[in-house]
């Protein structure tokens, strides 16, 4: 019974360290409870959210250029808005986008989330999650809502379009049924609508103008909460467990 349960042990660490190995070599920085992850053209750098409020800035290398605590929040993604040098976070607990410019990282304002859409459907909370991920689409913000139920469930995992931030609130307008669970990571990259799944270790390529997916693959096994492209071939993912992960995109588009 010993030797049989040193050989399961044994089994297990010779599993996890396999593991471990395929996505070692692929990571540039280590960042505690990394969220989300945008990259900014004006900056040439990537915008990492911390789920305890820290903003971090690291250049492609993953050297840290610099970090703040900006209060007391669960940021879940951050989107870069370079044209307006200001940086979109989403915030589960408060369910609300936090607007942050992007040189001083001071919090400009915060912007609650209606969840109702239509007039009539209220897409609500999960009892576990809420919104997520985060993205700019053509100067408009889209927004995951983390959920391991399927639309039209109003708990679903679903991505949906919100209106102007100039309020204290803003609106649903849009929903995308995507048709995957726990989407904890959004990007939008060459025309398309990239997703990652971390419940299922999934990657997923969406085509907004036809409404279908066009490519999903598996990813290593990690813990998938944000998705960013650069400008030289490489995508990059946040690792809730504390790290970036940096690969060649053509790997995965």
């Amino acid at each position: 019974m010993k030797n049989r349960m040193i050989m399961i042990l044994l089994t297990l660490v010779l599993i996890l360290s396999g593991c471990s190995s395929k996505t070692s070599k692929n990571v540039i920085a280590e960042v505690p409870e990394a969220s989300g992850i945008c990259y900014s053209t004006s900056r040439d750098s990537l915008f990492v959210a911390n789920d305890e409020g820290s903003i971090y800035e690291i250049t492609k290398k993953g050297k840290k250029v610099r970090k703040k605590k900006i209060g007391k929040y669960d940021l879940e993604g951050v989107a870069c808005d370079d044209e307006n040098s200001l940086l979109y976070f989403a915030v589960e607990v408060k369910e609300s986008i936090l607007v942050v410019d992007m040189k001083s990282l001071k919090v400009i304002k915060e912007v609650k989330i209606d969840r109702a859409f239509d007039g009539k459907t209220v897409i609500k909370k999960d009892k576990e999650h809420g919104i997520e991920a985060i993205t700019l689409i053509n100067g408009d913000i889209y927004i995951s809502n983390q959920s391991y139920k399927k639309y039209p469930n109003k708990d679903a995992s679903i991505v949906f379009r919100v209106g102007s931030l100039k309020k204290k609130k803003t609106k649903i307008k849009e929903i995308i049924n995507h048709g995957f669970v726990d989407v904890a990571g959004l990007s939008y990259h060459n025309g398309y609508l990239y997703m990652v799944s971390d419940k299922k270790d999934l990657f997923i390529k969406y085509d907004l103008a036809d409404k279908k997916v066009v490519k999903k693959r598996k990813l290593p096994k990690f813990a998938q909460e944000g998705i960013t492209f650069d400008g030289d071939g490489y995508i990059y993912f946040a690792d809730d467990e504390g790290r970036v992960l940096k690969y060649k995109s053509k790997k995965f588009l």
